[in-house]
């Protein structure tokens, strides 16, 4: 089960924020996921529809934060990724649209 949590806002759309597990095959460090959608329900099913089947949201341990709802409210598609942190140390990275993940899961997996 991936931690996350979610954050409403005013106008009643949500942000929900999840760590997963890399999709990658060669056992990485785990990615954070954002995604502005109209509902909870909604959100995980976007995820769902691009193949991340076992998605989950279980209570509200890990909202995000007040960078990252800003970060995917200027995101076109509003679902965006970055590289997890590890044990509560923060990289600099960038964020990453969401077929970049993707992309990067399939070029692995056929190598």
């Amino acid at each position: 089960m991936a931690a996350g949590g979610f954050c409403k806002l005013p106008n009643g759309r949500v942000v929900v924020a999840l760590n997963l597990p890399s999709p990658a095959a060669d056992g990485s460090t785990g990615v954070r996921v954002l995604v502005h959608a109209q509902n909870r329900a909604r959100a995980l099913t976007r995820l769902r529809n691009l193949g991340l089947r076992a998605i989950y949201l279980r209570g509200n341990a890990a909202p995000p934060t007040p960078d990252e709802i800003t970060a995917v409210l200027h995101h076109p598609d509003g679902l965006i990724w970055r590289t997890a942190p590890d044990n509560g140390v923060t990289v600099i990275e960038l964020w990453h649209p969401i077929r970049a993940l993707l992309r990067r899961s399939a070029v692995v997996q056929q190598s």
